[in-house]
Formats: structure tokens, C-alpha cells, sequence
């Protein structure tokens, strides 16, 4: 019995149709990136798991995917791992390698790898796939590709306030309504000493993140698994509740954590990036939501999520400031702020709003017919010349009868079918067939460049 094709869970194909809408996606993040002043790179898609291993939090990395190690990987293994079961050691020397789970840390480790060949502040930008281990759902995939633009080498909060209008830039382009949401990493820090339990920060940080998909009950019990205190958790409760425009949740904020230096060095970086963005008239709506964490450990300052306003969906875009990721890679003093775009998510959010332009419904302009060998060698000096001019067109390979080929046409959404038959041979020219208006025009390829170009 023959097996049935499928894709793993979690991945996806694309048509033509889908590749042209991804990629006009694609296409509106790059313009916008250059715009900036920022320059592509690209990294592999397999990494060591020394480079990724131990940057993503403990969640983090049980969702990198390994790559079994080649040939015999057996050989040197020890077997009493094997027989007592120990997926984590066994996994530690059977792989070696294992897929990117984002592009930040990659890009990490290239700067420290290329450090002497670059010019800082480095500012970049990467679209390639990532993977996840994670749970397939609505709006999460396991294969799935990010957006990234990033700056190294500058501690200046102007980044920040540039990374945010790109943000607001591509999503206007693109007609998505957002919600930009910040908070800071040392704001997080001084909320944890507040409640006394400096200590249990990363704990914190990772339970409430969880608040808007599993409620503030939820994230209480699993601080209680995480060993904080009654006392803590109730001390947390009012800033989780913080109300009120951004400049008086800032000034509440302020209030409580003016015992903690680092929450307060937090407050003032949120003040500066919020007045910033304030100052350049942005479109989209930005808001501070003190329980936003990312759930990513090498943050360390300001924290960015976007959520989309008419699509239940998770975040479509995220980033923030790292200031110490090239350090576990040997290069110290080296700050970095980044945003990462989800071009997935994003995606499904257009085709659920149907915001694409009609024109992208098209691959090909025009299409020629085919009535024989003449014709056909006709079709092609002719079909030449139209792709000199910047017009997509193609021939039909087959001889066939003109409904077979006018149905094949209209099926293809094509605006325009050249006709070319013996006279049209005759004359040099073809009857360039409106598909809209079913006008006919009997031109040479000079004359119907031009009228299809001004259609």
C-alpha cells in the first residue's frame, strides 16, 4: 500500500498565491528596513548547541530542536545512559547541532565571530526561518519565519525609539491596526526586589508573561510551585493592577519602587523611550503593560510586544534590549537592541482581514497562444520582447484548441492573451486580447507593450 505525502505537524506549504502575498510581506519589511540604514545578513540554519543552549531560559530550551550527530552517532555513547533512561545526557552526546530557535542569538555570535571585519554601531537585518518544538495551534507553527533588525554596539535609547517606528511604519504600509505594548527588563528587577524576592526574578518573570493566556489565578498557583512567598505574591498583586494613561501608571510605578535603584533606572529609560516615540507622531497605539516579559532571559532593558487590534492572535512582533548576549560568546561591553517580526502570524492575520492588493492575484500579464511550430517560435521572439520590458509573460507549451487555452487563461486570472494565428504571422503582429473588457486589438510588440502598461 502506497503511504499517503503528508508535512511534519506545525509546518505548512505555500501556493503561488501564498508565496506572492508572503512575500509581499517579505517585501514591505525589507524596503522598510533599508529605509533605516540597515543591511541583510544571513546565518545557518543548524547551529552547535553550545551557541544555543542555555540562551532561551529553561522552557527555551526544551523547545530547540537537535540534530542527531552523522554516520555512526552511537560510537562513544555511554550505554548506561541508554539503559536508565537519561534523555537529557543521552541527547547532550548523540547531538551536537541543533536548529535555530530565533535569530537573535546567531546574530550574537556572529558579531563576536566577525567583530573585526564590522563597523559599529552594526545595524542588520535577517529574514529566515526559525524552529520550535512547541505545541502546533492557531498562530503557532513549529517551522516559521522571523523578521529581525538589530543594533549593536550603541547603548543610546534612540534605537529603541527607531526600532518603534519601524514598527509603526511596516504596519501602516501594511494596513494592520496594532497595539504597541513596552515595559524594561530593570523594571521587572525592581519589582522583584519590592515584593522581596530579588532572587526569584527569572521565576516571576516567566509566570506572569503567561497572564493574558492563563489569568492572574493561574499565574498565583504557579508562583506558589516556583516557592514564593504569600506574602510576595499578594505584595505583586497591586502592580499587576496598575491603571490609569501611560504618564500616571509611570508616576504609580515610580511610587512604588522608588526604594529599588535598578526599577527606577527602568522607570527612567521607559519615560525617555515613551517621550521619544511620543515626539515622532506615530500612528499606532503604545502602551505600558508592567507584566510584559517576553519570557526570553537576555533581555535586560526595554521589552517590546505588538499585538494586532481586529485578529485574536498572538503576538506578531516582539524585541527588546540585550545587553550582555555577546558576552557568553567572549566579546564584553557590547549592547544590543533588536525587534523581531512575525512574518507567519502576520501573514495569517492579512488573509484574515483580506488586506493584500489585488494585483498580487497575478503572476503573469499576458500569455500567448500556441497553434503550431511557426506560431509558437512567433510567441516566443514576441513574448522576449514584452520581458524586456519589465511584462511578465508566458506561452502556452501545447498546440491546443484556442477554448482549451483561453480556459487554462481565465483560470489563471491572466489580463491579457496574445493571439497569434496566420494572419497575425503574416503581418508580424498579434490580436492582443483584453480579458476584462474582451476588447481586441490587432498590434506589434512595440504597441502592445505600451497599451498594457498604461491599462
Amino acid at each position: 500500500m502506497v503511504q499517503k505525502p503528508s508535512i511534519p505537524k506545525g509546518t505548512r506549504d505555500f501556493s503561488p498565491l501564498e508565496m506572492a502575498r508572503r512575500n509581499y510581506i517579505f517585501d514591505t519589511i525589507k524596503k522598510v528596513f533599508r529605509l533605516y540604514g540597515f543591511s541583510q545578513i544571513e546565518t545557518p540554519a543548524m547551529e552547535n548547541l553550545s551557541t544555543l543552549m542555555g540562551k532561551y531560559g529553561e522552557e527555551g530550551d526544551k523547545l530547540l530542536f537537535k540534530v542527531l550527530n552523522s554516520g555512526d552517532y552511537l560510537r562513544g555513547v555511554d550505554n548506561s545512559l541508554i539503559e536508565n533512561g537519561d534523555t537529557l545526557k543521552l541527547a547532550a552526546q548523540l547531538c551536537e547541532k541543533g536548529l535555530r530557535y530565533d535569530l537573535t542569538v546567531p546574530f550574537a555570535r556572529y558579531v563576536v565571530q566577525h567583530r573585526n571585519d564590522l563597523q559599529f554601531p552594526f545595524r542588520r537585518f535577517q529574514i529566515q526561518p526559525v524552529w520550535r518544538a512547541d505545541r502546533p495551534q492557531k498562530g503557532r507553527y513549529r517551522e516559521f519565519y522571523q523578521c529581525d533588525a538589530d543594533v549593536v554596539g550603541s547603548d543610546s535609547l534612540v534605537n529603541e525609539i527607531e526600532l518603534l517606528q519601524i514598527i509603526d511604519e511596516v504596519f501602516n504600509r501594511l494596513k494592520i491596526n496594532i497595539a504597541i505594548k513596552l515595559n524594561n527588563r530593570k523594571v521587572l528587577a525592581g519589582i522583584a526586589e519590592y515584593i522581596g524576592a530579588p532572587d526569584k526574578m527569572i521565576d516571576i518573570t516567566v509566570a506572569i508573561d503567561k497572564i493574558d493566556k492563563i489569568g492572574i489565578d493561574n499565574v498565583n498557583e504557579e508562583l506558589r510551585e516556583r516557592g514564593l512567598s504569600e506574602k510576595s505574591i499578594s505584595s505583586l498583586k497591586p502592580i499587576l493592577e496598575i491603571d490609569g494613561d501611560i504618564s500616571a501608571r509611570l508616576e504609580k510605578l515610580e511610587t512604588l519602587l522608588s526604594s529599588s535603584e535598578i526599577g527606577m533606572l527602568g522607570v527612567k529609560e521607559l519615560r525617555e523611550v515613551i517621550a521619544g516615540v511620543e515626539g515622532t507622531g506615530m500612528k499606532s497605539q503604545v502602551d505600558l503593560d508592567v507584566s510584559l516579559a517576553r519570557g526570553l532571559n537576555y533581555y535586560t532593558g526595554t521589552i517590546i510586544e505588538v499585538k494586532a487590534l481586529d485578529v485574536v492572535i498572538g503576538s506578531i512582533t516582539g524585541g527588546g534590549r540585550y545587553d550582555n548576549l555577546t558576552g557568553v560568546f567572549g566579546l564584553q561591553g557590547v549592547s544590543g537592541v533588536g525587534i523581531s517580526f512575525g512574518a507567519d502570524r502576520i501573514y495569517d492575520v492579512m488573509n484574515t482581514l483580506n488586506l493584500y492588493p489585488e494585483e498580487l492575484q497575478q503572476s503573469t500579464s499576458v500569455m500567448f497562444t500556441n497553434f503550431g511550430a511557426k506560431e509558437a517560435t512567433c510567441a516566443l521572439k514576441m513574448a522576449k520582447e514584452l520581458r524586456s520590458a519589465g511584462i511578465a509573460a508566458e506561452v502556452y507549451p501545447d498546440s491546443s484548441k484556442i477554448q482549451k487555452q483561453m480556459k487554462y487563461a481565465n483560470a489563471a486570472q491572466v489580463p491579457f492573451v496574445a493571439i497569434i494565428g496566420e494572419s497575425e504571422l503574416a503581418e508580424g503582429k498579434m490580436t492582443l486580447k483584453n480579458m476584462n473588457t474582451g476588447e481586441q486589438q490587432l498590434l506589434t510588440a512595440e504597441e502592445a507593450i505600451n497599451v498594457i502598461k498604461h491599462r
